[in-house]
């Protein structure tokens, strides 16, 4: 079979992002791919987490990857830093990658700018693109190589496919890049170029409450899986809106497109039609609109949320679902390393 590969960060719960953008995708194709899901703790490490939460996050994506519906039994999951390989392979392939193209990443730009503003006080908005005034902010290194560790986690398994959100599409455009730059050089196709993995439709980015963007940890704009009914509710309600059409078939702003956004991905077809045709005749009421997305929100979340508990607290079936999820990912990477070692020219003395 064909092998998938993805990973989410251990940086506190999951949200509807995570879920929608690739968690699902993770559940439906487990029975008909040779899937490996990891948590990412090493990537975690560039937002600082304290010591006393960095296993406990792991533990919460471990019991939310399980309640969502992977069953170990059937697919491969694995903690990152339990597979050394993979960072024996990132430091490799460090060596191949130019500081030039890894400082134009998107994500890399967007995280520099947000350090500049937060450092200035000022609106992100305020920060031009084109600004090169570093004073008064650290990047680390970890940062602008984020790209080449998310590229040894893909490459080390030689996976055919990642299921990847919109925002995660340069990343994995460069490990294609590396994968063909390390074979091309060394003269040996070691490497697999990775394909995105999005069923046939479109990459999905789901967009937070706040009006604009992506829903994401950080930001504090998302509704979590482990968010109770009444947390929902109230996030929802407090979603941003505006003060509503004044002719009909008016252009969505981006706030209420936003909310349709997630309305389709939670909401029966019927219901999302209903509410255009309420804002296209300029009668819409918000406050429906929200009470009727948070209800199909819990519709979606509020079994999931049931199961986690019950997971996080068993020890001993965790333990065995990372012991073993550790040993079948090490057997492929270890096998994969010494292809790209022998082709570097390493030899054993």
């Amino acid at each position: 079979m064909q092998t998938v590969l993805s990973g989410i960060r251990s940086t506190g719960h999951l949200h509807l992002g995570n879920y929608f953008g690739a968690l699902r995708n993770f559940v439906r194709i487990q029975d008909d791919y040779n899937c490996y899901y990891f948590i990412a703790d090493l990537h975690s490490l560039t937002t600082h987490p304290h010591p006393d939460d960095f296993h406990a996050n792991v533990r919460t994506i471990l019991a939310e990857y399980l309640a969502a519906g992977l069953d170990p039994e059937k697919v491969t999951i694995f903690v990152q830093s339990d597979v050394p390989e993979v960072s024996e392979l990132y430091v490799l392939l460090n060596m191949i990658s130019y500081k030039g193209e890894l400082e134009r990443t998107t994500t890399f730009k967007d995280k520099v700018r947000l350090a500049k503003a937060k450092a200035r006080n000022v609106r992100l908005e305020d920060v031009a693109e084109d600004d090169h005034n570093d004073e008064g902010i650290n990047i680390s290194a970890g940062l602008l190589t984020y790209p080449v560790l998310m590229a040894a986690d893909i490459l080390i398994h030689r996976a055919d496919f990642v299921p990847v959100g919109k925002d995660q599409e340069q990343h994995l455009e460069y490990a294609r890049v590396l994968a063909r730059r390390f074979n091309n050089m060394y003269g040996e196709e070691v490497f697999t170029e990775p394909r995105a993995f999005n069923f046939g439709s479109g990459l999905i980015k789901v967009p937070g409450l706040d009006g604009s963007g992506k829903m994401g940890k950080s930001e504090g704009n998302g509704i979590y899986l482990y968010d109770d009914e009444k947390t929902i509710t109230k996030k929802v309600m407090k979603a941003l809106t505006d003060s509503g059409p004044v002719e009909p078939n008016s252009p969505m702003p981006e706030c209420i497109e936003n909310l349709f956004t997630l309305m389709a991905l939670v909401s029966e077809p019927s219901t999302v039609e209903y509410f255009k045709e309420k804002w296209n005749d300029c009668s819409i009421r918000y406050g429906d609109l929200k009470k009727q997305l948070a209800a199909d929100i819990c519709k979606v979340t509020l079994p999931i949320r049931e199961r986690i508990d019950a997971i996080y607290n068993d020890d001993a079936y965790l333990h065995k679902v990372v012991s073993e999820g550790r040993d079948k990912a090490r057997t492929s990477a270890s096998a994969t390393l010494a292809l790209a070692r022998k082709a570097m020219g390493f030899k054993v003395f």
